[in-house]
């Protein structure tokens, strides 16, 4: 147990000063507004280097991503039916990809699934 306690204190002091040295590092001494500004071939940038982002395209992302998740969490369900009998594989399956449709005909309401802005 007094082991345990000495290995976690030198690893979360470790950590700690890593971290300090990381913040101290990191800061920038010298403020340059040229080398603060984007790059143009030598002349003032004529329009702001950020682009505008669509939120639209972050939630068919973050959708694309929950329903490839749950895709991998389906899969499984078939090397279930030699494990269960069938009428649990119905009723789990049922319910899984009940809440699925359920989800997506939420998402279809809101309108979130069409293209056309």
């Amino acid at each position: 147990m007094y082991l345990t306690m000495m290995i976690l204190l030198i690893i979360s002091l470790i950590t700690n000063l890593v971290m300090f040295l990381s913040i101290i590092l990191s800061k920038k001494k010298f403020f340059d507004r040229e080398k603060n500004s984007p790059f143009e071939c030598g002349f003032n940038p004529s329009f702001f280097s950020r682009m505008p982002f669509s939120l639209h395209f972050y939630l068919i992302t973050v959708i694309f991503l929950i329903f490839d998740i749950e895709i991998t969490i389906i899969l499984p369900l078939f090397y279930l039916i030699n494990l269960t009998n069938y009428l649990q594989f119905i009723t789990i399956s049922f319910f899984f990809i009940s809440i699925l449709m359920i989800g997506i005909l939420h998402e279809w309401y809101q309108n979130i699934l069409n293209w056309s802005l």
